[in-house]
């Protein structure tokens, strides 16, 4: 498996593949980093802070991140872009550097997850759980009038395994280097089993 360089976004949060990320970008290195990106149609990484903080100097990742895609942006304030991204690939960090600017360039390789070799015991229940949290969310923004994106991107996969476990796994009410742990176990059986586990602890199924 090959390897490339992925400028980074190291942030407070852990993004998984088929999540939405809003962010909003001011700090010069990053404004310059995604305008290039967005130039060149091509992804950036977001891995959550291993020590740091998000402004200032740079921050050292966590080894495991997922790629962003840009999705969409704007500019309503100078010097303030606001881009929403996708998650679409877990990566591995093999080697770093930080630029003069502050960035934080990598050299990864994709983790590759293997599909389910079978539908997982108690899916059902999972996705049906988050079938319902979901018409939750689309119930309250039909009420507010909201004319934004939902906080879930669209279509709904509530038959794939990978993408109910992934959109559970962001909603579980657990601190960040926990989530940062379901991120690093392959989806299955690993990641799925634990965030069953985690909602059975929590009574939720």
């Amino acid at each position: 498996m090959g390897t490339e360089s992925l400028p980074l976004f190291p942030l407070n949060t852990v993004l998984f593949p088929g999540g939405l990320l809003p962010l909003r970008v001011f700090e010069a290195r990053y404004v310059d980093m995604i305008g290039e990106r967005m130039r060149a149609g091509l992804e950036f990484g977001v891995c959550l802070i291993a020590s740091g903080k998000e402004v200032g100097a740079a921050a050292q990742p966590e080894t495991i991140g997922c790629r962003a895609r840009i999705i969409d942006w704007n500019m309503e304030q100078l010097g303030v872009l606001q881009i929403s991204t996708l998650g679409t690939r877990r990566f591995r960090i093999l080697a770093q550097e930080v630029t003069p600017a502050g960035l934080v360039i990598a050299r990864v390789q994709d983790e590759v997850d293997q599909a389910a070799p079978a539908v997982p015991a108690d899916f059902t229940a999972c996705a049906t759980l988050l079938k319902s949290i979901l018409g939750q969310i689309d119930a309250q923004m039909n009420a507010a009038g909201a004319q934004g994106p939902s906080p879930i991107a669209k279509p709904y996969q509530l038959d794939n395994p990978e993408w109910v476990t992934n959109r559970l796994a962001e909603m579980l009410p657990i601190a960040p280097r926990a989530r940062q742990q379901l991120l690093e176990l392959p989806v299955f059986p690993g990641r799925f089993e634990a965030v069953l586990s985690c909602l059975r602890e929590h009574q939720a199924i």
